[in-house]
């Protein structure tokens, strides 16, 4: 396909099934495409990477207007802001995860890993487990939610309203799925409201009494809006991307049988099996950013306001970062996606997914050495957010 197909595929539902060939062809026109008037795709390594750790790039444009109950929140959150409000906010947050705290929260969730995994067998019709349901789902909101002091009892609500909610980060969305979205941010604030009010009677050490706490402090430290927009964020991109990092790397493997063995038998090399899922496969495959004056991006020149849609996905992908890039291969060297971003804006929860990633699957896998696939899983209808919407697996072997 040329420059113009590859745009229009990535604007359609097929794209959630393989968006490779539009990649591939995406590059052979260079690391930025014009995708219509004032609309750019940016798909080089070096030139998402370079847009993404620009001071002078902004994530939303100074615009007034009613986008929807859902933009709004997510636009009064981290994600959406710009120094100096999002340097401020990421402060407050940033203690819950510093590498220290990760690091220590690793025997909490080998535990975690090894109760879900005991209690897979129990889910299945024969053999057969659905491990969105049952393990991709339940251990990262296990642990954004111990993290954030939500209700062990209060988690189940929490699929089905990401699953609203972010369809609004998705790079162009219907108007049905805003009025879910809108529906799923009034919810999320109203519980984030009550449990705020909870915890200001009733302290604890978790990130809804600090963020609270700070707020309560000064109202210039964090504003009512922002703490509900942050909270609501925090626990949405404390799972959302790690669930679909365990599901796409279970497929991956499943589809590697020689390197999922070997990662079984050396557990040890984890992280860059990891890195190399994030790479080939990335849970979030896409951002927008935006220029208050003319920019140097890939060689040519941005207008003030042009709309930047930076693919991660793609930018995983460039041969000219990237030798053979459709193979998975874990033993790629210098390999460093862009999954989690970079610059200001990196993921705050990225060494927490890595984490639970790393433990969750060569526990899977010595747990259940034949596990196979059931067919082929079905993908979400997301371009963004990539993931898979159920995975059927045989524990024991193909049937």
């Amino acid at each position: 396909m040329d420059a113009i197909q590859a745009v229009e595929f990535l604007l359609t539902p097929r794209m959630s099934r393989d968006p490779a060939p539009a990649y591939a062809a995406l590059h052979a026109h260079g690391p930025i495409v014009a995708g219509g008037p004032g609309l750019f795709f940016v798909c080089g390594y070096e030139a998402v990477a370079g847009v993404l750790r620009d001071p002078q790039a902004r994530t939303r444009l100074p615009i007034e207007g009613d986008f929807g109950r859902a933009v709004a929140l997510f636009d009064d959150s981290m994600l959406r802001s710009d120094p100096p409000h999002h340097t401020r906010m990421r402060r407050l947050a940033s203690g819950v995860f510093t590498a220290r705290r990760v690091a220590g929260l690793q025997d909490t969730i080998t535990g975690q890993v090894a109760e879900i995994i005991d209690g897979l067998p129990a889910y299945g019709i024969g053999n057969a487990v659905d491990l969105m349901t049952h393990l991709a789902y339940p251990l990262p909101i296990a642990v954004i939610t111990a993290l954030l002091g939500v209700p062990e009892g209060d988690r189940g609500m929490f699929r089905r309203l990401a699953t609203d909610l972010t369809a609004v980060l998705e790079v162009r969305w219907t108007m049905a799925d805003q009025v879910k979205a809108d529906a799923a941010a009034e919810e999320l604030e109203d519980y984030f409201q009550h449990l705020v009010d909870v915890r200001r009677k009733n302290p604890a050490g978790d990130l809804v009494t600090a963020l609270a706490e700070a707020h309560e402090a000064d109202g210039d430290t964090l504003t009512a809006r922002e703490l509900l927009g942050n909270l609501a964020l925090l626990l949405v991109a404390g799972f959302e991307t790690t669930t679909n990092l365990l599901a796409n790397g279970v497929v991956l493997l499943l589809d590697h049988p020689g390197y999922a063995t070997a990662l079984r038998d050396d557990p040890g090399r984890a992280p860059a099996y990891v890195e190399e899922i994030l790479r080939v496969d990335s849970p979030v495959q896409a951002t927008v950013r935006f220029f208050e004056q003319p920019a140097r991006v890939g060689g040519i020149t941005v207008a003030r306001h042009d709309e930047l849609t930076l693919l991660l996905g793609a930018a995983n992908r460039d041969p000219a970062r990237f030798a053979n890039p459709s193979a998975f291969d874990p033993d790629r060297p210098r390999n460093a996606p862009l999954s989690f971003g970079a610059g200001e804006h990196y993921c705050l929860g990225a060494p927490l997914a890595r984490l639970e990633a790393q433990v969750a699957l060569p526990a899977l896998l010595r747990a259940f050495p034949a596990m196979a696939l059931v067919g082929r899983p079905r993908r979400r209808d997301r371009m963004n957010l990539r993931g898979w919407d159920t995975l059927i697996v045989d524990l024991h072997g193909a049937p």
